[in-house]
């Protein structure tokens, strides 16, 4: 019989791989932490490709799992676009992320996708491509031979302190061991730790590594570009944060990735920065709370940072006048390595601090909060007059007040009626320079009314001051003097804090009144006195954090004064306070951080708190308070059926300081342990309960639960 010649069979249909995807949905999405896809042939766990999610089409990345398949899976669908001319994102990175989600309790893929740039999620595969041939052009046409620099563009290098030297050396030393591990660079306000970073920097590109330097305030970023750039002329620098358009953010972040980016400058997200080459990370004022984020993944910067040195094997130096207490106590027991910087360059003095004794000062002088004796409410007369004579030497000073509008609350002073806020428990705090009042929690403003609204009086008052106060009072105390305010009002449009900025460092202000926005970072050459009005408010907080950042912030504040050493003016820091003879103020007029710290962590120990304990904390917010605190407990109840829980205190549900904002409830549950493995264990296994806790209280709107989220080494109790 002869053979019947069969049919070629179809080509199959089914794409050659199966590809394991992290794509933007929160942890507690029922999908799973990674989705799985079709590919038409195989892709590089890191490749950034578009693929349907829903009826949307996402951007999402390769991830690493298991992608074998099998032919009797069911249908997936496929990838719809991938992302040939970009390099996929390295193993480091993917570690980095995966390190990021498991510790605070998030999805990968909303790690993941939530800190690459905005433009690059939202363009497509094409655009990219083109955004990046682009840059390549531009930086061929930006690239100039090392003959065509202009050398006046460069800087000439200061000479070293020994101090600093000995940093240097030992951060070079570092940096080419196995091992670089951790420097905690601790070094006083004006000791020159910036010249540091820049002389390790230097060391770091000299054999071809890329450099990360974090800065905890935009308003900071860009005199330390200016710095970096008058240093490395000829480099290639780029800035990241969140003061940039799109358009900048996604070139510099191309540009980082690319590996064509030496010098990184940024903010907390630049800690998440892809950077092939990464042999340096300085975290500058490395104790600042900016930080850590709070929203969505409330990641540390500066912890994240020492991990991904570790992991990628570059050297970490953490930089700061008043480092924070678990730093300094991981120097003490020897994971740091601590560098001592304890001089002021240039012949600096230490200012001289002086308390002013309010309580004192109020009971010899009646008049001193009506202003009746010729100074201005609650500033002292001998504060006033050394103001004064700072005016009279043309020398600057700066007034540190750390509140801004013109005065906390307004107040009848018949029925009693006060200005709070009707969707806060807080007070509208008046800003008389529009003539309104403002809520900063919920951003309600409206004109002040003329008359008390409850019993129709008139003479309504401010209570308090704010910083547009202080700046009116102190204008009408030294009407000679030249007065400038820097705070989030006075700064709001464009270019405005550049501009005061510059005239304070011009030499056109006399007097700078402010916020913690110019306590910190600043090298003003010409204040040679700071005063601090009323910073009390710290010492008695229930937050066991409070006093460790109002010692630093009067430490930075104190900084500002007397940075220009070969001026020979002698420089000051008063203090008004109405606890003079608090520990705090005596280790400040020594400038004595390490007893400071001593003590603190001291009280810590044996308190059982943090450094020698581990916390996270369990938010929720509802319509109403019932709603909020019933979640919590039955949250607790949830956590107390777990095994991981065995080693796990989790406390009763408290509202936060600010406990309603914009109509919401807001409730805390702190969760404490002295394992750190122990608590992520615990949060790992109770974090899957609370997702279904969250689904089954779905019911009226004042019962819902509208928000709820977990924040590992809360910085605010």
């Amino acid at each position: 019989m002869k053979d019947v010649a069969q049919p070629d069979p179809a080509p199959s249909t089914r794409p050659t791989a199966i590809v394991s995807v992290a794509v933007e949905t929160p942890r507690h999405i029922a999908l799973g932490p990674l989705l799985s896809y079709e590919s038409q042939h195989p892709l590089s766990s890191g490749t950034l490709i578009r693929v349907p999610l829903g009826r949307r089409v996402v951007t999402g990345i390769v991830w690493d799992g298991d992608n074998s398949g099998t032919e009797d899976e069911p249908a997936l669908r496929a990838v719809d676009e991938i992302f040939d001319a970009l390099p996929p994102l390295s193993a480091d990175w993917r570690a980095l992320i995966d390190f990021s989600a498991a510790y605070y309790q998030r999805g990968v893929g909303e790690v993941a996708l939530s800190v690459l740039p905005p433009e690059l999620r939202r363009l497509g595969a094409d655009a990219v491509a083109d955004r990046i041939r682009r840059l390549h052009k531009r930086l061929a046409l930006d690239a100039l031979p090392a003959s065509a620099i202009d050398p006046a563009s460069t800087e000439t290098l200061p000479p070293l302190t020994d101090a600093q030297a000995a940093a240097c050396e030992a951060a070079a030393a570092a940096m080419t061991g196995a091992t670089p591990g951790t420097l905690l660079l601790h070094g006083v306000t004006g000791s020159g730790k910036t010249e540091v970073y820049l002389r390790t920097a230097e060391a770091a590109l000299a054999a071809g590594r890329q450099a990360l330097v974090l800065v905890p305030e935009i308003n900071l970023t860009p005199q330390l570009v200016e710095r970096f750039a008058r240093r490395f002329a000829g480099r290639r620098i780029v800035a990241l944060h969140s003061g940039l358009t799109p358009a900048q953010r996604l070139r510099s972040w191309l540009a980082a990735h690319l590996g064509l980016a030496e010098l990184v400058l940024g903010t907390r997200l630049a800690v998440f920065a892809s950077l092939p080459r990464l042999g340096l990370v300085v975290v500058d004022e490395e104790h600042d709370p900016s930080y850590k984020q709070q929203e969505g993944a409330r990641y540390s910067a500066r912890d994240l940072a020492v991990w991904r040195g570790r992991r990628e094997g570059a050297l970490v130096m953490l930089g700061s006048a008043t480092p924070s207490l678990e730093s300094w106590q991981r120097a003490e027991t020897g994971h740091y390595r601590r560098l001592a910087l304890p001089e002021r360059i240039g012949g600096a003095g230490w200012p001289t601090v002086r308390t002013v004794d309010m309580s004192r000062l109020a009971r010899a002088t009646v008049g001193l909060r009506t202003g009746s004796t010729g100074s201005a409410p609650g500033l002292a007369p001998q504060l006033v007059a050394a103001l004064r004579e700072r005016v009279e030497r043309r020398e600057q000073s700066l007034v540190f007040l750390n509140r801004r509008g013109y005065a906390p609350v307004l107040q009848c002073g018949e029925c009693g009626w006060m200005s709070g806020c009707p969707h806060c428990s807080a007070w509208r705090v008046f800003h008389k320079q529009d003539r309104t009042l403002r809520c900063h929690h919920c951003g309600l403003a409206e004109a002040v009314p003329r008359a008390c609204p409850d019993c129709g009086n008139p003479d309504i008052a401010p209570v308090g001051r704010g910083t547009e106060r202080l700046e009116e009072q102190l204008a009408a105390l030294l009407p000679e003097a030249r007065i400038a305010r820097i705070d989030a009002d006075s700064t709001r449009k464009k270019g405005a804090l550049e501009a005061q900025l510059g005239a304070v460092h011009a030499g056109e202000v006399d007097i700078l009144v402010g916020t913690q926005m110019v306590a910190k970072g600043h090298d003003f050459r010409r204040i040679s006195l700071v005063a601090a009005v009323n910073p009390d408010s710290s010492l008695f907080s229930s937050d066991f954090r409070a006093p460790e950042r109002l010692f630093a912030l009067l430490m930075q504040a104190a900084g500002r004064a007397g940075r220009d050493g070969a001026s020979g003016a002698a420089s000051e820091m008063w203090v008004q306070t109405w606890h003079p003879t608090h520990p705090l103020y005596a280790a400040l007029a020594r400038h004595d951080f390490a007893a400071f710290a001593a003590s603190q962590l001291a009280e810590r120990q044996s308190a059982g708190l943090p450094p020698y304990s581990h916390l996270a904390v369990l938010r929720a917010e509802a319509k109403t308070v019932d709603a909020a605190r019933d979640f919590l407990t039955a949250a607790a109840a949830e956590a107390a059926t777990l095994d991981e829980a065995a080693d796990v205190m989790v406390y009763a549900p408290v509202p936060l300081g600010v406990a309603r904002v914009a109509d919401v409830e807001r409730m805390q549950m702190l969760v404490e342990s002295a394992s750190r493995q122990r608590l992520q264990a615990m949060l790992a296994a109770w974090l899957t309960r609370l997702d279904a806790l969250h689904a089954s209280r779905g019911g009226g709107t004042g019962q819902r639960i509208l928000r709820w989220a977990v924040d590992v080494d809360p910085l605010t109790i």
